[in-house]
């Protein structure tokens, strides 16, 4: 049992270190006059209202709502110092720290669950921050603090750019070929300055544009729902460089992979980082599923992985299928599994840690680091490996 003198002596020490509640030890027995280690809910909004002018209004809620879904009506003395110390630490940050969360659940406090879901009189813009708040986050708590703070500024810029950049690439090499379906039959398909193909892979720009070049109207098809249903929902959530740097990284996995194994062949489509981020997403859902509110979950699941079936099936299909212009294969189908191998790591840790920068986990610079030193291998592969491996490689395009 906590006394309200060894309550007033920490809080007394943290006082000097500025956080965010001047609260002296003479106003802690103000507030525990039983000696008890105990306050009151009451006099906690007491002390929130005396203080709370020096918070942010959207912290001040959680915080509220916290003490509203307390059900014994009363804070410990380490919930209290808890609550204290994660506010300061919300003030100093944009993003909710991890012993924010802790003092959320050591002090079997949790927001409304039917706060958010069953809130009417919301505008369409609304309505569709909160169903991504349930669509991509696990907990309640998150959700709340996502809904509250989103304003739509920045918007979901980037998944957007890439997706129309993509349409535009197709529909000009669609009239400049005068096919859409099956593009990649053409001759004249890979003389663009876009694709990745072995011959040139000395133009290091093609290890990521290939994404802009896709086989054909079904190709593009898969490839754009899947990035718009999925990437762009993340990014709202996670932001356009948390979600860029999964896709960018999926996108140049999956060409380093075609060439070290699959070394003839060119590549083509933005699969590689759609499949990161698809991937990354499902498995988050599947180490969260009982805190995932999203409807349908187990349906919408089984769909996305119908669709990534398909999009795989198709692209190994061609890949052997007899090529148009011998001795140039198909494309390649190796950059999905690089994609998908990126979101099952690099990915997954991203999207678990909302509330954290990620610089601060551990497993996120493992990953990391796996990574680059697979990019430099990969690097040093296409440098000698060709030559000492005596590849017979198609001819340029």
């Amino acid at each position: 049992m906590f006394t309200s003198e060894c309550c007033g002596n920490v809080l007394e020490s943290k006082c000097e270190n500025d956080f965010l509640f001047p609260v002296s030890p003479v106003v802690y027995v103000q507030y525990d006059p039983e000696n008890s280690g105990f306050i009151s809910t009451e006099r906690f909004r007491d002390l929130l209202a005396a203080h709370g002018s020096e918070l942010d209004p959207q912290k001040l809620e959680v915080l509220l709502a916290l003490a509203d879904g307390n059900a014994d009506g009363k804070i410990c003395y380490q919930d209290f110092v808890n609550l204290v110390s994660s506010a300061d630490e919300l003030e100093m940050s944009n993003k909710r720290s991890n012993s924010f969360r802790r003092a959320i659940l050591q002090g079997s406090r949790q927001l409304r669950n039917s706060a958010l879901r069953e809130e009417v009189g919301l505008g369409l813009s609304r309505r569709l921050v909160r169903h991504v708040a349930y669509e991509t986050l696990p907990r309640e708590v998150d959700r709340k603090w996502y809904f509250d703070s989103y304003t739509y500024c920045p918007p979901p810029w980037l998944m957007l750019a890439i997706t129309i950049a993509e349409v535009v690439v197709f529909m000009y090499y669609g009239f400049q070929l005068n096919r859409w379906v099956l593009q990649v039959s053409s001759p004249y398909f890979l003389k663009g300055p876009l694709p990745y193909h072995p011959q040139l892979r000395a133009q290091a720009w093609r290890y990521l544009s290939y994404i802009f070049m896709h086989a054909g109207i079904e190709h593009l098809g898969l490839n754009m729902a899947m990035q718009l249903l999925v990437g762009v929902p993340l990014e709202m959530v996670h932001g356009a460089l948390r979600i860029g740097l999964v896709y960018v990284c999926g996108v140049l996995a999956g060409s380093l992979a075609v060439s070290v194994t699959d070394m003839t062949a060119p590549v083509v489509g933005s699969s590689g980082g759609v499949y990161a981020l698809v991937s990354a997403h499902l498995a988050n859902v599947v180490m969260n599923w009982s805190g995932m509110k999203c409807q349908f979950k187990l349906f919408r699941m089984a769909m996305a992985l119908v669709c990534m079936s398909v999009e795989f099936g198709r692209a190994v299909w061609l890949r052997f299928y007899p090529p148009a212009f011998p001795p140039c294969p198909n494309p390649s189908f190796v950059a999905h599994l690089g994609g998908v191998v990126v979101g099952l790591t690099l990915g997954v840790v991203v999207l678990q840690n909302y509330e954290q920068r990620l610089q601060e986990q551990s497993l996120f610079w493992i990953f990391f680091s796996v990574y680059t030193l697979f990019i430099f291998c990969g690097i040093f592969w296409n440098i000698f490996a060709y030559s000492l491996l005596d590849v017979k490689l198609p001819p340029p395009p």
